[in-house]
């Protein structure tokens, strides 16, 4: 029996047939969720006009507040990726005592309540440990002020962006094949020779992974700014903190124009991640 006839014969249609079902079943379920997330945007494209959005974005104090958002999410990957690295490199290639421990805290801000984060911060930095306490000593000695000012917001987004950038590494280097390090070392390189000349070329695009996902978790943070930061316009405001002013004050058409513009920068930076190959999953 030729190739064409097997393909087209009655048991393989059978087969094809009984699949039906079974990606009925399948898409049927996942499209459920998909259509949701369409849904959701359209609703927010259909309740503003372009000229409504365009007004708002030229708002004096939206664009403070896109311009905080900017610098303070650039900021706080940069920071996490530089942590992130040496971290994830410890928990993937090194087995210690204490490191079940220091994984389970690494996760931390990925599970905890975020009003929960802001307050622990604010306590954190507010806490009078022998008449000593650590704001009061970062405005009296350093001159540097952190609670209620734009340090305040990078240290929020930081907190919660880091740990998605420590995930995201170690996976990356639980990828990377450790022998050539190894082969590295038995030629006299040391471990630090090894990282830097070896592990670090390898995971360059789990880097820019870790660093991209960063970037889109701080830009979606909302509850540590508040409690931490604040929200004061001109000042601590970034945009998802905009969205809460606005809808306070009964300025839906303005939330609604902030949150399209801060789904078109999430969308770019996950375009720019699916672009580079690596994927969110990577």
């Amino acid at each position: 029996m030729s190739n064409a006839s097997k393909i087209h014969s009655p048991s393989n249609i059978r087969l094809r047939r009984s699949d039906l079902p079974f990606f009925l079943v399948m898409g049927g379920i996942s499209s459920s969720f998909i259509l949701l997330i369409i849904l959701l945007l359209a609703a927010d494209l259909m309740f503003t006009s372009f000229a409504e959005f365009k007004a708002v974005l030229l708002k004096p104090e939206i664009q403070a507040a896109f311009r905080l958002t900017i610098l303070s999410c650039s900021i706080a990957a940069i920071l996490s990726i530089w942590v992130a690295t040496p971290l994830g490199y410890l928990l993937s290639r090194y087995q210690f005592h204490g490191r079940m421990l220091l994984d389970t805290i690494v996760d931390i801000p990925i599970v905890l309540p975020p009003l929960v984060l802001g307050l622990s911060l604010l306590i954190l930095f507010h806490l009078p440990i022998g008449g000593w306490e650590l704001e009061a000593w970062l405005r009296d000695s350093v001159g540097f002020p952190v609670t209620y000012r734009w340090p305040a917001v990078v240290l929020a987004q930081f907190s919660v962006a880091c740990a998605f950038a420590v995930r995201t590494m170690r996976v990356t280097f639980d990828q990377i094949d450790p022998r050539a390090e190894e082969v590295a070392r038995t030629l006299g390189c040391t471990r630090g020779q090894a990282f830097i000349q070896i592990a670090l070329p390898q995971a360059w695009r789990g880097m820019i992974a870790a660093t991209t996902i960063a970037w889109a978790r701080a830009l979606g943070e909302f509850g540590p700014i508040l409690v931490f930061a604040g929200a004061t316009r001109m000042r601590t405001e970034v945009l998802s903190t905009t969205v809460f002013l606005e809808l306070s004050i009964g300025q839906l058409n303005a939330a609604v124009a902030v949150s399209l513009l801060m789904v078109a920068l999430a969308v770019v930076v996950l375009l720019l991640l699916r672009a580079l190959g690596t994927g969110l999953t990577s």
